[in-house]
C-alpha cells in the first residue's frame, strides 16, 4: 500500500484523487459560458480510477483504481450528465468488507503471504470504453469488458462478445476502421511464454475471427495501431518476472523489468488474416500509446506514436497515487516509417519538442493519413517534474504547427476526444473535462476542434468532482 502525501505539499492536481469520486444520476449540466454547438449531437463516454482507497488503505499505483464512468449526453441543446462506478463483482465484495481484497497492477492482495497465493486479480474496469449500437463497454486490459446501460451506465455484467474465455484478456485500446465497422482488439495469454491473442468483431463487437501471435517472455502491450491493412504492434522491453507476483511477494508492477538489451520488437500483423506477416527489431523504447498509423503513397507503413526513452514512467504514475511526483520522463511525439514486409524501420523522427500524451485523431480517420493529432500537455510556464498534464492542443501534420489551449493556473484537461458536428461535416469539435483545482470543481470544455488558442465554445458544470480519468470515446446519434 501507498502512503498519501500531506496535503500542505500537494500540487492541485492531487485533490482530484484524494477522496473516492462522489457518483451522481442523470442530471441537467448548467451551462456555465457559450452555448451547446447545435450540430454536437451524441454521447461523450470517459472511464478512470475514481476510488484509490478503501477502509484507510491506499492502493499502490493509480492504475489500481475503481473505475468509474462519466457519460455526458447531448441533445437539443441541452446537456445531462451521469457518473457511475462498474459494479464489477469484486467491486462488490470489497464495498462489503470496507477493506481492500485482491491483488492488482500495484497493489499486493491483502493477508499473510501463504494467503495471497493464486488470490485472482480484480478487474478494476478503468481503462478506456467501447460504445457499440447497444450497449457501452468497460475496458480493463487484464480480462473481460463489462457492459454497461448507454445511457445510465447500470452495469449489465461481464461480456464475452461471443467468444472469449472467462480469463481472457481484451485490451483497453480496441481500434474500429471507420469504413467497415470492423474492429480489432487483443489481448496476452500469460505464461512461461505469452502469446499474443487478436481479436476482428462486426460493428456490434461480436468477435468473428481470432488469430495468435506467440511472444517470448511476458512482456507489456498496452496499445497497438491499425495502419491501412496492417495491425502494427510494438513490443518494449518489459518483462514481467510473473513467480513473485504470482506467489503475492510483489504486485505486478513491481516485478515488471526493463531489459533494454532485448531491444523493442515491431509485429506486422495481415488485418484479413490476423496472421503475422514480418517480425523485426529496433532499438530499446517504451510507449503507453500511438496516435494512428496509415500507408502512405510509397507503400510504407507510418506510425505516430508517444516514445519514452525508458520505463520511468511506471514509476512516475506510480506517484501520481500518492499525489507527489518526483519521477521525470521525456515523452515525445514519434514517427516511424516500416517496411511492411520486413517490419523494419526505414526513417524515424521527432515530431515535437514537447513532452506530450494521450494523442487521438478523428474517428473518421483512423488508419488513415490524419492531418490533425490532438493531445495532452504541459504548460510552457509549468513544471512538468510535478506537475500532470495541464493543456491540451492540435499538431498539425501538414505544416508541423502546435495550436494550443491554455486553460489557466490550475486547471487540468482529461485527453481530448474528437467529436463530428452533426450538421455541418466541416466542422468538428473537441471535448475534455477539466478539473478546476482553484474551485475544486470539475467541468465539461468545448472547443472548436481547429481553434483551440480561441475560447472554448461552451462550457458545462458537472455536479461532482471528476476523479482524473484515463480514456474516452464520443459516440454519434444514429
Amino acid at each position: 500500500m501507498q502512503t498519501a502525501t500531506p496535503p500542505s505539499t500537494r500540487k492541485a492536481w492531487a485533490k482530484a484523487i484524494a477522496q473516492p469520486a462522489t457518483e451522481f444520476p442523470l442530471t441537467p449540466l448548467p451551462i456555465l459560458s457559450g452555448r451547446i454547438p447545435q450540430g454536437l449531437r451524441g454521447s461523450l463516454y470517459r472511464n478512470g480510477p475514481a476510488r484509490l482507497e478503501r477502509g484507510g488503505q491506499r492502493m499502490g499505483h493509480w492504475f489500481d483504481g475503481d473505475g468509474a464512468i462519466l457519460a455526458v449526453h447531448f441533445t437539443d441543446a441541452t446537456a445531462t450528465g451521469v457518473y457511475r462506478y462498474v459494479q464489477t463483482p469484486a467491486y462488490q465484495d470489497e464495498a462489503a468488507a470496507g477493506t481492500l481484497l485482491y491483488p492488482n497492477y500495484g497493489t499486493k492482495a491483502a493477508g499473510r503471504i501463504w494467503e495471497r497465493w493464486g488470490k485472482p486479480v480484480k478487474n478494476r474496469a478503468n481503462t478506456s470504453v467501447l460504445p457499440l449500437p447497444d450497449k457501452l463497454l468497460t475496458l480493463w486490459e487484464g480480462g473481460n469488458p463489462y457492459a454497461l446501460d448507454l445511457q445510465t451506465l447500470e452495469t449489465w455484467g461481464r461480456d464475452r462478445l461471443d467468444y472469449l474465455g472467462e480469463g481472457d484478456s481484451f485490451s483497453a485500446h480496441p481500434k474500429c476502421d471507420p469504413e467497415t465497422g470492423e474492429i480489432f482488439n487483443f489481448g496476452i495469454s500469460l505464461g512461461l511464454n505469452s502469446s499474443l491473442n487478436l481479436y476482428k468483431s462486426d460493428s456490434t463487437g461480436k468477435i468473428v475471427q481470432k488469430g495468435t501471435i506467440p511472444l517470448k517472455g511476458i512482456p507489456l502491450v498496452h496499445d497497438f495501431v491499425l495502419a491501412g491493412s496492417y495491425l502494427v504492434f510494438f513490443v518494449p522491453p518489459v518483462r514481467v518476472n510473473l513467480l513473485p507476483a504470482a506467489l503475492g511477494v510483489s504486485s505486478f508492477g513491481e516485478a515488471m523489468e526493463w531489459r533494454p538489451q532485448l531491444g523493442t520488437q515491431i509485429l506486422i500483423v495481415d488485418r484479413e488474416t490476423l496472421s503475422l506477416v514480418a517480425r523485426s527489431e529496433a532499438d530499446p523504447w517504451f510507449q503507453w500509446h500511438f496516435a494512428n498509423g496509415y500507408v502512405n503513397q510509397q507503400g510504407s507503413i507510418v506510425v505516430e506514436f508517444i516514445r519514452y526513452p525508458d520505463f520511468g514512467t511506471n514509476q512516475r504514475l506510480q506517484e501520481i497515487a500518492i499525489g507527489e511526483i518526483h519521477t521525470i520522463t521525456n515523452e515525445i511525439l514519434w514517427q516511424v516509417e516500416i517496411n511492411p514486409q520486413t517490419g523494419m524501420i526505414i526513417a524515424e523522427r521527432e515530431l515535437l519538442d514537447r513532452y506530450v500524451e494521450f494523442p487521438v485523431v478523428p474517428d473518421a480517420q483512423v488508419g488513415q493519413a490524419s492531418r490533425s493529432i490532438y493531445l495532452a500537455l504541459h504548460r510552457q510556464d509549468m513544471d512538468h517534474r510535478r506537475e500532470i498534464y495541464s493543456a491540451i492542443a492540435r499538431f498539425d501534420c501538414q505544416t508541423q504547427t502546435l495550436i494550443e489551449a491554455d486553460l489557466g493556473k490550475n486547471r487540468y484537461p482529461s485527453e481530448p476526444i474528437h467529436a463530428p458536428d452533426a450538421l455541418n461535416p466541416e466542422q468538428g469539435w473537441v471535448l475534455t473535462v477539466v478539473y478546476d483545482g482553484n474551485s475544486n470543481q470539475s467541468e465539461v470544455w468545448i472547443y472548436d476542434s481547429d481553434a483551440l488558442d480561441q475560447e472554448p465554445a461552451c462550457r458545462l458544470q458537472l455536479p461532482q468532482v471528476i476523479a482524473l480519468s484515463f480514456h474516452g470515446r464520443w459516440k454519434s446519434v444514429g
